[in-house]
């Protein structure tokens, strides 16, 4: 019995072999015609990545009219709702394309054997501020991190917009309002400043040199705007000890600190070496910006090197901005490396009593 169907096996092995040898051609034929006749349509007109183009299209078509019906909706029925969540929006397609931007600078900086100072003037101001933005802004993100922390951080920032956000989630009234009150709070540091050199002045063994920094420091005091070369006259005190930016006093680091918008509490160390590197930078950025030249610089591009340099250009007409802007590149121009000391101070020199009162803004 077990024979007879190993025999059997066996023969209908062999017929299906011979089956498969004789007629495998007419099978193949027949499918290599359909896959030329009519897969050929289908592939043409139904190809994987065109369905996915198709699809997405779609998709996004519908989002789309979804969020402008979910828009109109609020504008009608919450308008201040509405102004918040466009300024959001907003701000969130300015920061990705500020995103981008900084990455194509980087790999230009990492590939293309650019410097830092070698960069154009608008792309080491991107840079900077970027950086800034970035730093402001990781504190709100960690805060959002744990579940439904979302919601917490939306009511934070819509109670603290000025304290919490970035100035790309500022509407245009904020702006204005939000930078007037950094100043201010930088202004109050005018003061304190001068009277720590005046302090230092004790210190200068050169005559000479010691009248020319206390009268510098009256002149302010009292309301003048001092011209360039009252400034350059002392430029030799800030070089070395007692105005060097590595011989400051503690207190005049942490004074110095508010009018770069950086916090003064830190240890002496990390002041010093922090002032020095915001010094090195702003200077590189005023040279980059000589080599532009002011005329290529539209008026919001002028009042923002205006703002960062010490004064509200936001209170000033646009020739009022362009000339201060010329004096302090006088300066920056005749300055060293080693004298970024001198260029921390000219915030106070040339923006206290600029156009004529301290307290204009």
């Amino acid at each position: 019995m077990a024979l007879s169907c190993l025999r059997m096996c066996h023969r209908l092995s062999s017929v299906r072999l011979s089956g498969i040898g004789t007629s495998s051609s007419i099978p193949s034929l027949y499918l290599s015609g359909l896959s030329q006749q009519s897969r050929s349509p289908l592939c043409r007109h139904y190809t994987s990545s065109k369905v996915r183009r198709g699809l997405g299209r779609f998709i996004s078509s519908r989002l789309q009219a979804a969020n402008v019906k979910y828009e109109s909706f609020l504008k009608k029925r919450f308008p201040r709702f509405f102004l918040l969540y466009h300024t959001f929006m907003e701000g969130f397609k300015m920061l990705f394309h500020d995103a981008k931007e900084v990455k194509r600078i980087n790999m230009k900086m990492l590939y293309g054997g650019v410097k830092y100072q070698d960069l154009p003037y608008r792309e080491m101001e991107k840079l900077r501020q970027f950086r800034r933005d970035l730093i402001k802004g990781i504190p709100l993100v960690m805060i959002s991190i744990p579940p439904f922390a979302n919601y917490l951080v939306f009511v934070l920032m819509y109670f603290f917009p000025r304290q919490l956000l970035i100035p790309h989630f500022w509407n245009p009234k904020q702006q204005i309002e939000f930078r007037s009150v950094y100043h201010s709070i930088r202004a109050q540091h005018h003061r304190p400043v001068l009277q720590e050199l005046e302090d230092a002045s004790r210190l200068v063994k050169n005559v000479q040199a010691q009248t020319c920094l206390k009268s510098l420091c009256d002149n302010v005091k009292r309301g003048a705007n001092p011209h360039v070369s009252d400034i350059l006259a002392v430029r030799s005190l800030f070089s070395g000890p007692p105005l060097g930016i590595r011989r400051l006093r503690v207190d005049q680091m942490r004074h110095i600190s508010p009018l770069l918008f950086l916090t003064p509490h830190l240890p002496s160390f990390l002041l010093g070496r922090r002032l020095n590197r915001h010094g090195l930078e702003l200077l590189q950025l005023d040279r980059a910006l000589s080599r532009l030249g002011l005329h290529q610089l539209n008026e919001s591009e002028l009042r923002q090197a205006c703002y960062v340099r010490g004064i509200n250009a936001y209170c000033l007409g646009a020739n009022q901005c362009r000339e201060w802007l010329s004096r302090w590149l006088q300066v920056s121009s005749s300055l060293k490396d080693s004298e970024v000391s001198l260029l921390l101070h000219c915030i106070v020199f040339l923006s206290t009593n600029y156009p004529n009162s301290p307290h204009r803004c």
